[in-house]
């Protein structure tokens, strides 16, 4: 029996325990920069495993070495990371989370688990594999700064140093059974919007003694597009959105201030920073020529991810040999961000979709709403060719 056949025999013998680490995290989750028993449990795991690691590396984060053959040979890292969100969640499941306004609507579970479970694998035949692998157990994906950039600044990829980081999302747009890949840009960058804008509230029925950053805001908001549809390069994808807009006045109740929050995603750093500049000059300079002030923050997010073309090629290939030609898709490039993206901008990296749909069960619906979750099957080929990949 090849190493192939090996890890395919093992992910399906250890499936039900990878499941129940799954329903475990989906009811216990935790939010950003909070893992603290999600850490507890990978780390009893993989002390159970035998599987030296490190503890509170960027937070809560979690650091496992697996020595193969040859350990100075091949230096890789596979990564899952393990905070959830604040969603109610709405499935009427067994494993429904257990702490109120905290869901794992994202995966991140599904990572955590499978990670689990190719570590396990991993230990098991790491005779049969060259080099050494880390396994990184990652928190905070879901909140400004990102845990992966504080595990880089805790020393992540260093002693020894990572030449090859690999990491897998669930995606329920593909069908369990199946994975994605893209090889070169793949995600945006992501940077948070706030912004004020301030005039002089008053009765609506005398707009003119009035400054009225209501109808400030609104010029602002079609304003902004321009730098989207106008200034942005036809062929370099931007997106700017507006997902709250409070005015907190009345039906006759002009107020003094609006309060804006939104996102700004493009692929290009040049470009980004120069539409930085853009937005903010020109929201501030509309609500002064309209007799108001605008106070416009930016707050630096994620950097574009970036798979490595030859490394994404390899895992491709990889994938095809495990799973089948027809069980490999080619992704598009998608304007969600992911702090993965860190990893890719230091090390050549990829990160590939675990398909997790099943629709004849109902098992539809997108990450981050409240009825997201996944065709369990989907976690034998989240163990199995995570683990094929970090052998190779």
């Amino acid at each position: 029996m090849d190493l192939k056949d090996k890890i395919k025999q093992r992910s399906n013998e250890i499936y039900p325990e990878v499941v129940n680490y799954r329903r475990h995290l989906h009811s216990n989750p935790e939010l950003s920069y909070h893992e603290e028993k999600t850490a507890a449990f990978v780390s009893a795991r993989l002390t159970e495993l035998g599987i030296a690691h490190t503890k509170n590396i960027g937070g809560f984060g979690v650091v496992g070495i697996i020595e193969g053959k040859n350990p100075q040979s091949k230096i890789r890292a596979l990564r899952a990371d393990m905070d959830a969100l604040p969603i109610v969640e709405a499935n009427d499941v067994s494993y429904k989370s257990t702490n109120p306004g905290v869901m794992h609507a994202c995966g991140h579970d599904v990572h955590t688990s499978s990670l689990l479970g190719a570590a396990q694998i991993l230990n098991e035949l790491k005779d049969e594999w060259e080099g050494t692998i880390k396994l990184v157990f990652q928190p905070a994906e879901e909140k400004l700064p990102g845990g992966a950039s504080l595990m880089i600044k805790d020393g992540v990829l260093k002693n020894p140093e990572v030449k090859f980081m690999h990491g897998q999302h669930v995606m329920p747009q593909i069908p369990a059974g199946k994975v994605g890949f893209r090889s070169g840009l793949y995600m945006a960058s992501t940077d948070e919007l706030y912004v004020t804008v301030k005039g002089k509230g008053g009765h609506g029925a005398m707009p003119q003694y009035n400054i009225d950053p209501v109808l400030i805001t609104s010029h602002i908001i079609v304003a902004l597009q321009q730098i989207v549809s106008r200034v942005a390069s036809p062929i370099m994808p931007t997106v700017l959105s507006f997902g709250k807009v409070i005015a907190n006045g009345a039906t006759n109740v002009i107020p003094d201030e609006v309060y804006l929050e939104g996102t700004f995603r493009t692929l290009d750093e040049k470009w980004r920073n120069e539409a930085h500049i853009r937005m903010k000059q020109m929201a501030e300079d509309l609500a002064k020529a309209m007799g108001g002030i605008c106070e416009f923050e930016i707050r630096k997010g994620y950097p574009f991810l970036y798979n490595d073309e030859a490394l994404t090629q390899k895992n491709k290939s990889l994938a095809h040999e495990y799973l089948g030609h027809e069980n490999v898709i080619d992704l598009d490039i998608w304007m969600a961000a992911e702090d993965f993206a860190y990893y890719s901008q230091v090390v050549p990296s990829c990160f590939y979709r675990l398909g997790t749909r099943n629709e004849a069960r109902g098992i539809t619906s997108s990450v981050h709403t409240p009825t997201f979750d996944i065709e369990e099957e989907a976690l034998k080929v989240g163990v199995g060719l995570l683990a094929f990949i970090g052998a190779n």
